[in-house]
């Protein structure tokens, strides 16, 4: 890359960086479902959402020359091409993740600490700057769960719908605040769910969903035991984050019927840094990575597989813990691919 060119690069990151705080105060001050009623002045916009003008105005400027507004002869308007992506109970709504990379800022200086010192931030950190920006754990992933788990996730593995419907014993290990569960549950009255969490405080907002065939513990998937075992076992997501990942997937095989499933959604990059360059998820992916999956991970003393730990890896570890047929498939999201995994 040329030197001017860089230097145009290096803006666009530093622009979008700006843009995404202001879209986070956009969203917490109201100023996107004000403007998604319609077009509107800065006067109007500032009324409709109970605001001080001036301060809309400049937000407004940022948001037209960003690309997320449009202007015209006085009037500022959002898109609905636009709002279905910062907006609403939908799959396509990227406000949640907006959210979660703005509150990550919050432990830099602690990342800054362990980068030089070693160790790392532990996960009890994250909670006071997911809260103030408005983040929620989990709603990621909620609405992708409603749209997509079982046609798309789930219906890419054959035989597997056929095999809930018809009544399995399932474990969903690290579930969050049970968004799988709640969707999986109601799909498949038929079978039995189980959600299994470290984190006590998610697993109490999960078990709030209150379905008769679905059931949160508090646990840890590296001690984990069944008696009698598990048709399948998934993990949305979860292994990576792991600080035992080998331990926990050999746990995960001793767990499962032998004619059992384990499915696990995991993201979709190479094991190797050549190899992802060119990805547009890439980077992202391993900024993220950074900031919370490897950090975590190393503040617990763990193997810090990072969220790019990639589909060789993957499958190395998966055929180490005993899985002797692994089958890699696409899901609905491009960051993401299925490991549909035998024994």
């Amino acid at each position: 890359m040329e030197e001017k060119d860089f230097a145009a690069h290096l803006t666009e990151i530093m622009t979008g960086s700006a843009l995404t705080m202001l879209i986070g105060l956009g969203h917490r001050t109201g100023l996107f479902a004000a403007a998604a009623r319609g077009p509107a002045t800065s006067a109007g916009l500032a009324e409709r959402a109970g605001l001080q003008e001036r301060y809309v105005r400049e937000w407004l400027g940022a948001m037209v020359t960003g690309g997320v507004f449009t202007y015209d002869d006085g009037e500022y308007t959002f898109p609905p091409e636009h709002a279905k992506f910062l907006l609403g109970e939908t799959a396509s709504n990227l406000m949640p993740s907006l959210l979660t990379l703005s509150a990550f800022t919050g432990i830099l200086p602690d990342l800054e600490r362990a980068f030089a010192e070693g160790g790392g931030v532990p996960r009890s950190a994250y909670g006071p700057h997911l809260e103030t920006l408005g983040a929620k754990t989990g709603d990621s992933w909620k609405h992708t769960y409603r749209e997509h788990l079982v046609d798309g996730f789930f219906g890419a593995v054959p035989g597997l719908t056929e095999r809930l419907t018809a009544g399995a014993r399932v474990l969903d290990l690290g579930c969050g605040t049970g968004h799988a569960i709640a969707v999986a549950a109601r799909a498949f009255p038929a079978s039995r769910f189980t959600g299994l969490d470290l984190n006590a405080s998610v697993v109490e907002q999960a078990r709030e969903n209150r379905l008769p065939n679905a059931e949160f513990v508090v646990g840890d998937a590296a001690e984990l035991t069944a008696d009698p075992p598990y048709d399948v076992i998934t993990a949305f997501d979860a292994i990576h984050d792991q600080d035992r990942p080998d331990v926990v997937l050999r746990r995960i095989r001793g767990a499962l019927a032998p004619d059992g499933l384990f499915f696990m959604v995991d993201t979709n990059f190479s094991s190797h840094v050549a190899e992802n360059v060119g990805n547009p998820l890439a980077a992202l992916t391993y900024s993220i990575s950074l900031m919370y999956c490897t950090t975590t991970s190393l503040a617990e003393g763990g193997a810090a597989l990072g969220a790019v730990w990639g589909t060789e890896t993957a499958s190395e570890m998966l055929a180490d813990a005993g899985f002797r047929h692994v089958e890699v498939l696409g899901s609905p999201r491009p960051q993401n691919c299925i490991y549909a995994c035998r024994p």
